[in-house]
């Protein structure tokens, strides 16, 4: 089956609006499709509606910041319950933090020379509570200080550049226990992007494994051909389910488009096998 279960709307970072998400992944081939938008589940309803009239199996997700030992990783929820109180509290806390990066992001800007970023941000932000580096950079390329938005995050955004402001998100154990919480289950995402020794990498998915972490994304927009097998490898050695998603966020800023990656290695047990 063509399964995606890693994508983002316009309710979070991405340029396409929930229910336009849903008929893009439909329109290629998409049979069970999750929408874990940054933070925050505002988007569901309208994407499950979508789905529904498209004929594709619609997935309650999330994708919850977090930091480890200093970094910025990222968990995706599945099979929430988008209305449980445990995790809305969670994420709610979670935006009020990004709200007062965004700010900072804004002030530490100016003072390097861009002013007036954070009010152009907001204007590329269709959700108010979950303005994102993303939309800074949207904003950034449209006044001309670079030709595309990897070349903004390379410029300003990232730790080293004077956009960049550090933040503490969710913990490990917090992000994973609200997502059980509600019914759901913990997936690692595309844990290639992080720069993680091999020790770090261990003892970071071993802690996501003993707080109840039950999956890792294999197949993944952000994985290269070789990750994929480096994944499996760690799946298998961690007791892993596999998990396949795109993180579309919309054209010309994405690897991989809705549905378009290979299937996962046939000797993984799927996160969907019993659903």
């Amino acid at each position: 089956m063509n399964i995606d279960l890693h994508c983002h709307s316009t309710a979070s970072d991405g340029l396409l609006k929930p229910e336009e998400l849903v008929a893009r992944a439909a329109a290629n081939g998409v049979e069970i499709l999750a929408l874990t938008d940054h933070d925050g589940v505002s988007g569901l309803a309208e994407a499950r509606t979508k789905a529904e009239s498209q004929g594709v199996r619609f997935v309650d997700g999330v994708e919850i910041s977090v930091t480890w030992e200093g970094s910025t990783v990222h968990i995706v929820g599945l099979q929430i319950d988008p209305e449980d109180p445990v995790l809305r509290s969670g994420l709610e806390s979670i935006r009020e933090g990004r709200a007062t990066r965004a700010e900072k992001m804004g002030e530490a800007l100016a003072a390097a020379g861009v002013p007036d970023s954070f009010a152009g941000a907001k204007t590329y932000a269709e959700n108010p509570s979950l303005i994102s580096r993303s939309h800074f950079a949207r904003h950034l390329v449209k006044t001309g200080l670079a030709p595309d938005v990897k070349s903004v995050f390379q410029r300003y955004l990232v730790k080293g550049k004077p956009g960049f402001v550090p933040h503490q998100w969710a913990s490990l154990g917090d992000a994973v226990s609200w997502i059980r919480a509600s019914g759901g289950i913990a997936v690692v995402a595309h844990p290639g992007r992080y720069n993680f020794s091999k020790p770090e990498l261990h003892a970071f998915l071993a802690e996501f494994r003993d707080c109840g972490g039950a999956g890792i994304e294999v197949v993944t927009g952000s994985h290269s051909p070789e990750q994929y097998f480096e994944f499996a490898r760690i799946a298998r050695e961690f007791g892993f389910t596999a998990s396949r998603g795109s993180d579309y966020h919309g054209k010309g800023e994405s690897r991989a488009d809705l549905g378009t990656l290979p299937q996962l290695p046939y000797d993984l047990k799927p996160v969907w096998h019993d659903w």
